[in-house]
């Protein structure tokens, strides 16, 4: 039995886990496609909503991420006999943090200066780079709710 405050702590934990995990899920898809399947050919506009969509989010991301962290590392102090489940969760969320870091500050403004022809490219390296932070941090979210039960 977890007492009330390590009780708070993986609620907020998972809460936000579960938020990261959701926002990627629904623009991978959801948005993405009803973008693509809206704006059909006109790619150059729906480039330009997809960039306006993303603008500015990297610091609310990066907030949420470093916020899961802290309450990783007190869920670690406040429960050592998982401490293999939390080294895990960290690791895998230090790779996919890695990864948002490098489409954050590398991919996107590669593409936003893209041209049309280099732009396809661009997109589906985004699509293995999203699935990838997607199926990581999912994957993190899962082991965080099962050491509860363990």
């Amino acid at each position: 039995m977890i007492g009330p405050v390590t009780a708070l702590i993986a609620i907020i934990h998972a809460g936000l886990a579960a938020a990261w995990v959701g926002g990627m899920a629904y623009s991978l898809f959801v948005v993405q496609p009803k973008l693509k399947k809206y704006f059909g050919p006109r790619e150059d506009d729906r480039e330009h909503l997809t960039a306006v969509i993303a603008s500015g989010n990297r610091y609310k991301v990066l907030a949420l991420i470093a916020v899961i962290a802290l309450t990783g590392v007190a869920l670690l102090l406040l429960d050592h006999h998982h401490w293999w489940i939390h080294a895990l969760k960290a690791v895998l969320l230090l790779v996919a943090t890695g990864i948002f870091y490098y489409v954050s500050w590398h991919h996107w403004p590669r593409r936003i200066f893209a041209t049309t022809t280099e732009r396809p490219a661009l997109q589906r390296q985004l699509i293995v780079l999203a699935t990838v932070m997607l199926a990581l941090a999912g994957t993190a979210f899962a082991l965080g709710v099962a050491a509860l039960y363990f």
